[in-house]
């Protein structure tokens, strides 16, 4: 499955694959579960985790508990994770960037190879946000008006950072980045006015409908199916994109009937009504399913088409 079907997946909020019950002959957990997050709290990722951590626990008949390991776009996290024993009672809910785009512009101790794929579950909505009472309400408006005055902006991740600085350096824009551990740090600086505009890996949601901020572009190579009327950035004549999917980390190392009971966990997230809910409609992220093998191939041909971008 190439990325443009994915994308297009996700804009039409993916397939709902028949989730099974759980099999009798499926490796099951026999203690208290770990699920890593590589963000902060309070952001998207960290809000779907652990409502996907309680669907988790009615699948798998375990405690699912939820640690937090922020920076780099989820490189601190893999990083730690190269430790965890293969037993599948540690696992990882993480964004691909960190295999796909973080390796390209830091260096980071691991590789693709060094971990297993169980699974997508959700896609990414990456943009670029501002405050709803911003003096720009639009990219082109906020690229203008960052030629005349200097602005701030708060970043999540190196890529979006990466991104950004290009594009600073390609509109003379006087651009200083203020380094935040995800969408609950961004938040307060940006309605608080500390920063004039800022990454969003979807904490939007919660603040576009209110009317505190707006969207003014997208990192995907496609719009959004929830703002369709929002650019990317390619759209607008930069060639800068960040695609990413939602998905099972396991361990380097971990036998195929483990990563099978996640795939099956996978497939039985993505019909479980809470986890739909606060993925779709609270933090406006399309259901997208891959099952491993798909999820590792995405993996793969993300990060070459990356490393294409960022050596031009």
């Amino acid at each position: 499955m190439n990325r443009r079907a994915l994308i297009a997946a996700a804009a039409a909020f993916g397939t709902l694959v028949a989730a099974p019950a759980a099999l009798a002959d499926e490796w099951r957990p026999t203690q208290p579960m770990t699920m890593v997050i590589g963000f902060a709290p309070g952001g998207s990722t960290d809000i779907q985790g652990r409502v996907l951590a309680r669907t988790l626990e009615e699948y798998f008949g375990q405690p699912v508990n939820v640690v937090n390991q922020p920076g780099g776009g989820g490189a601190v996290a893999l990083t730690r994770f190269l430790n965890a024993e293969p037993d599948g009672h540690t696992f990882m809910f993480g964004v691909m960037l960190g295999l796909t785009f973080s390796p390209i512009v830091s260096p980071v101790e691991y590789e693709i190879d060094d971990f297993r794929y169980a699974g997508t579950l959700v896609g990414g909505q990456f943009g670029v946000i501002a405050a709803g009472d911003a003096p720009y309400q639009s990219f082109e408006e906020l690229i203008a008006y960052g030629k005349e005055n200097p602005m701030t902006y708060a970043q999540q991740l190196p890529m979006d950072q990466a991104i950004m600085q290009r594009i600073a350096e390609q509109e003379g824009l006087d651009l200083a980045f203020v380094p935040t551990g995800g969408g609950g740090g961004v938040a307060p600086l940006l309605l608080g006015g500390e920063v004039d505009f800022a990454f969003s890996g979807g904490i939007h949601s919660q603040y576009v409908p209110t009317g505190d901020m707006n969207i003014l572009a997208f990192f995907t190579r496609d719009r959004s199916p929830f703002y369709p009327d929002v650019p990317t950035l390619v759209e607008l004549g930069y060639p800068y994109a960040m695609d990413d999917f939602r998905s099972f980390f396991l361990p380097g190392g971990t036998p195929d009937e483990i990563v099978q009971a996640f795939e099956n966990a996978a497939r039985f997230a993505v019909e479980h009504e809470p986890f739909v809910q606060v993925t779709v409609e609270n933090t406006q992220h399309p259901i997208v399913f891959m099952d491993g093998a798909e999820t590792e191939a995405a993996i793969r041909e993300i990060r070459a088409a990356n490393e294409a971008l960022m050596a031009d």
